[in-house]
């Protein structure tokens, strides 16, 4: 039987169990194309593909990052240089919402599926117990990512979370970062989620994807808040309809109203004109 220690560091919780490493090859031809959404590469998958990609990645044993993106990570794009080329050099960037899916389809990718960060997030997690993967919580609101790794080992059994951990709302100064590089140094996760806003969210994982010993690491936004309960998930057909913003903006309308009612209409009007060849963009490391 593992046993189990409980670390503590400036008022953050760490669980710490053991691990396994596992290598693979993974060769450029494995990786799938691109949809152009505005400039940003959003790659024409689905979940199994997904799952996949990443499983190979992981025993590969190099470093990469996946981001899960929707209306709101493109349109913020548009406005952040920095931002769009984070996105467009992930390992994966996938089709978070149903309109990326919808462009996708457009652009001739017919077997595209809508890859929804929550849901990546519970198929990841059953893959990796059969690969014998281990996992590391990084952010929500405090207490958010210890009640995760509670509902995380209640949803699927044998699930090997080695730690957690709850940042502040703002940067980490210089001794927090070091405390959590030391940690995840010595607890060495396969794959390290992180749970924060888009584009913050973003912008950790390729500052620090170079600096954290882990091989994948993965935004999911809100899904750390959509599996404890504190977010409600909207019912398939909501999602499918591509309504799911409006689901969220009911839940949060002081802290999302800008986000859907601004963002909306400009992604609209933007991709319109893309599709109907009044604009071109253009992916910059295509």
């Amino acid at each position: 039987m593992l046993k189990e220690n409980k670390v503590i560091m400036n008022q953050h919780k760490f669980k710490n169990i053991s691990k396994h490493t596992h290598t693979v090859h993974l060769t450029k031809s494995d990786k799938p194309p691109r949809v152009n959404a505005l400039g940003v590469g959003v790659h024409a998958i689905n979940m199994t593909a997904a799952v996949q990609l990443i499983d190979s990645a992981i025993r590969k044993g190099t470093k990469n990052y996946i981001c899960v993106t929707g209306v709101h990570g493109i349109i913020e794009a548009q406005k952040d240089i920095q931002f769009r080329q984070i996105l467009n050099n992930a390992f994966l960037n996938t089709p978070d919402g149903m309109p990326a899916v919808w462009v996708g389809k457009l652009q001739g990718f017919s077997e595209m599926q809508r890859v929804f960060g929550p849901d990546l997030m519970l198929e990841i997690c059953k893959m990796s117990v059969q690969k014998g993967y281990t996992h590391f919580l990084y952010g929500g609101n405090t207490g958010v990512a210890e009640e995760l790794y509670l509902r995380l080992n209640s949803l699927v059994p044998g699930i090997n979370i080695v730690g957690t951990y709850s940042p502040p709302f703002r940067p980490l100064n210089k001794s927090e970062e070091a405390e959590l590089l030391n940690l995840v140094a010595h607890l060495k996760p396969d794959i390290f989620w992180v749970g924060l806003s888009t584009p913050k969210q973003e912008k950790f994982l390729a500052e620090y994807i170079h600096k954290l010993d882990t091989k994948v690491m993965i935004g999911v936004g809100a899904a750390f808040d959509i599996h404890v309960g504190r977010l409600l998930d909207a019912s398939n057909w909501v999602k499918n309809f591509g309504l799911q913003w409006l689901h969220r903006l009911l839940q949060e309308p002081s802290r999302l109203w800008k986000r859907y009612l601004i963002n909306n209409p400009i992604f609209l009007y933007k991709i319109s004109t893309q599709l109907l060849g009044i604009k071109k963009y253009k992916i910059e490391n295509e």
